[in-house]
């Protein structure tokens, strides 16, 4: 393997359909990217014929199944390519791993072996879903943390805040809405007024540009470039985002294949339509980033194609060069104080600076 400037670790066996998708996915990249390499990891006969430029291949023995428990692949498949691919990352050796396997064991294993930053009690998932101002709207924690304080809620928004500065530079200070039954501040459950509480003494201290309460039809309007919430609400959002923009795509099919009439109109609103199926295809959104580790991993839908799988190492490969890890560690050290604060300061308590 010739020497490039990045380099990505692919866990090769992950996912639904594993070599069949990820394989070609990673040749399209390389081919898209001649300053980057790859680390391909699998079962040695996935990876026997592969004798590409820029790329090493490691072997592993197992895989985790999509249906292992955590306990099974952080403890028993000790030998797992997803596993591998991360002490890749652990190692040195790349500089991001990519992985569509098991979503809470990839959690699980990537937490014990590069563990959590300091000033980070737990890691979150991260992606983007599209909004009608044409652009994306990051939105975490996407099911890492089901149950979470307004503590960490803070913590995803300083996260989140470096991820965004990364995928789009043009947004120096992204802003941060917290996910809310409604915008006024007296609105939400106690944990949630607390995160307004820690959210909106962040932004009066520089460290967040937090604009307040959203709702979540906000996500889709694009109100805020970052959406705070629980693991539990997000992943809802993101599985219903999903399954809507599917839903839409064959109401249309099956409207416009009806009779002559339609099928005249169809052909005249043709581009549109065709733009509209891109821009909400999540596929091309695909890509999650793991936030909060010692080192950079995403997570591709578990049944991505090779396109959707594409961009999830584009993500992770965007990341990588753009030098995320440093610039989340950075945010966490400026914020360093307020997240001291927050853990110190009662239910309840205000814990906005005060004049003297």
């Amino acid at each position: 393997m010739t020497t490039s400037s990045l380099t990505l670790a692919v866990d090769c066996m992950g996912g639904d359909f594993g070599p069949e998708i990820t394989l070609p996915a990673c040749r399209q990249f390389l081919e898209r990217h001649p300053d980057a390499s790859l680390i391909l990891v699998g079962l040695p006969e996935a990876l026997a014929k592969i004798d590409w430029p820029r790329t090493r291949v490691v072997t592993a023995s197992e895989v985790v199944a999509s249906d292992d428990p955590v306990e099974v692949a952080l403890r028993r498949k000790r030998d797992s390519s997803m596993r591998v691919a991360i002490a890749q990352v652990k190692d040195g050796q790349a500089q991001a791993a990519v992985s569509a396997g098991n979503t809470g064991a990839l959690m699980a294993v990537a937490r014990y072996l590069l563990k959590t930053l300091e000033g980070i009690d737990r890691p979150a998932i991260a992606t983007q879903l599209p909004n009608v101002r044409g652009g994306a709207t990051t939105v975490l924690d996407l099911g890492a943390n089901v149950d979470c304080t307004a503590l960490h809620l803070l913590q995803f928004a300083v996260m989140g805040s470096a991820l965004v500065s990364v995928l789009d530079e043009r947004r120096t200070a992204p802003s941060v809405g917290l996910l809310n039954i409604g915008e006024e501040v007296i609105k939400g459950n106690e944990m949630i007024k607390r995160a307004g509480e820690l959210l909106r003494a962040a932004g009066e201290a520089g460290d967040l540009n937090f604009i307040g309460n959203v709702e979540g039809n906000d996500i889709f309007k694009g109100t805020a470039d970052i959406v705070v919430c629980d693991g539990f609400v997000g992943n809802v959002a993101l599985k219903t985002s999903e399954g809507l923009a599917s839903m839409i795509a064959e109401f249309l099919k099956q409207e416009f294949s009806r009779n002559l009439g339609t099928k005249l109109a169809a052909v005249v609103a043709y581009p549109v339509l065709a733009a509209f199926k891109k821009r909400v295809d999540h596929r091309r959104y695909n890509g999650a980033a793991l936030l909060g580790l010692r080192g950079l991993v995403f997570k591709s839908h578990g049944s991505a194609d090779a396109l959707a799988f594409g961009f999830a190492l584009e993500r992770a490969y965007d990341a990588a060069r753009h030098h995320l890890l440093d610039r989340v560690e950075a945010r966490i050290a400026h914020a360093a104080p307020l997240l001291a604060l927050g853990v110190a300061a009662p239910a309840g308590a205000s814990t906005a600076p005060t004049n003297p």
